[in-house]
């Protein structure tokens, strides 16, 4: 190995780890607000690059009708508790109908726009929408009425939900692997790396999303509530703050986070239904070495997992998912260490 070689490798590191970085950060964002490790944040990766694939052919995604159906669910599951908490229909039915009203919409104009092969960068904002209405209504569906279970209860919740969309992604997409096009494909010479520019747009879009993230936390009032129901639920409610709402804002935002993700990773390679999970776990690697609370943890650990990943991949390709897993054990060792705590003193 000699310092272009390197050099390759720390950049295609560098490149992956943004893409990690942001899946770290919504896993982050999803457990400290809502105590869910969310382990299907990759399927809405898998979900959003087969979106734009399947706009692509001027097809009508098959996210479009999963996602209808998904509101449909929601839909019933959001009159039958209004009704039984308040005993009359007309709420009842107008909670039905905002939960069905803006998925329903956004199917309708996917469907209108398929076949009609708008530009690359319309098909992409037609994909961001359909996906990040996933997140609210897999909330409703899987974990709003068990919000106040255990912790291991929820991870049990999300195998289940992980299982339950690969295989919907399996009906819907079928085992076929699609790569789309980049949405830049000129290429920069920079000494002894060839930067292409795709690269540049996951560096930037990472980048923007980052800052974007802080500022809402940092200046919004919903941003703030949000911080707030991580720090204390129960003080969060009794102040007025909606956990339901926070609980459907936090999914909203770690889908758009996948979605997004998912349209930077698909020029680089061919994404299948079931892709979305390795790429996830990398990210979950990155948010356990933030241990699931610090957002400039979960970036830096993203970072050292993308290249440790780069030069696994170099040096020994068969183990490279192993050597990225195994990164895992010497961070929990020392964060029991770190602790300590024991279980007598609980």
């Amino acid at each position: 190995m000699d310092f272009s070689i390197a050099s390759i490798l720390t950049l295609d590191g560098l490149t992956n780890g943004a893409i990690y970085a942001l899946l770290g950060m919504g896993i982050v964002l999803v457990f400290t607000v809502t105590r869910v490790i969310f382990i299907p944040q990759g399927e809405f990766v898998a979900y959003g690059a087969l979106t734009l694939a399947i706009f692509q052919t001027g097809k009508v995604p098959g996210t479009v009708w999963l996602l209808l159906i998904l509101a449909g669910v929601a839909a019933v599951m959001e009159l039958v508790d209004t009704w039984r908490h308040r005993g009359r229909l007309a709420p009842a039915l107008k909670a039905a109908g905002r939960t069905f009203v803006l998925p329903a919409i956004v199917c309708a104009v996917s469907a209108w726009a398929a076949p009609r092969n708008l530009p690359l960068a319309v098909q992409a904002f037609l994909t961001l929408c359909i996906v990040t209405a996933f997140g609210p209504l897999v909330y409703r569906v899987a974990y709003q009425s068990l919000a106040g279970a255990s912790s291991l209860v929820l991870l049990i919740v999300s195998v289940g939900v992980h299982f339950a969309m690969t295989g919907l992604g399996l009906l819907f997409f079928g085992a076929e692997g699609f790569r789309n096009p980049p949405f830049w494909d000129e290429r920069f010479s920079v000494g002894p790396l060839n930067v292409n520019g795709q690269a540049i747009i996951i560096f930037l879009a990472s980048a923007a999303l980052i800052v974007m993230l802080w500022l809402y936390f940092e200046r919004t009032l919903y941003g703030k509530a949000l911080r707030a129901t991580a720090v204390n639920r129960l003080g969060a409610r009794l102040m007025g703050i909606s956990t339901q709402a926070a609980g459907q804002l936090t999914f909203a935002m770690a889908a758009l986070i996948g979605a997004l993700s998912g349209l930077l990773i698909g020029p680089t390679t061919t994404i299948f239904y079931d892709s979305g999970f390795l790429i996830g776990l990398k990210g979950f690697v990155a948010g356990v070495i933030a241990g699931l609370a610090s957002y400039p943890g979960a970036l830096i650990g993203a970072l050292g997992v993308g290249v440790i990943e780069s030069f696994g991949s170099f040096w020994a390709s068969s183990f490279k998912e192993v050597i990225v897993f195994t990164i895992i054990l010497p961070v929990l060792l020392w964060r029991s260490l770190r602790s300590g705590h024991s279980d007598e003193e609980h």
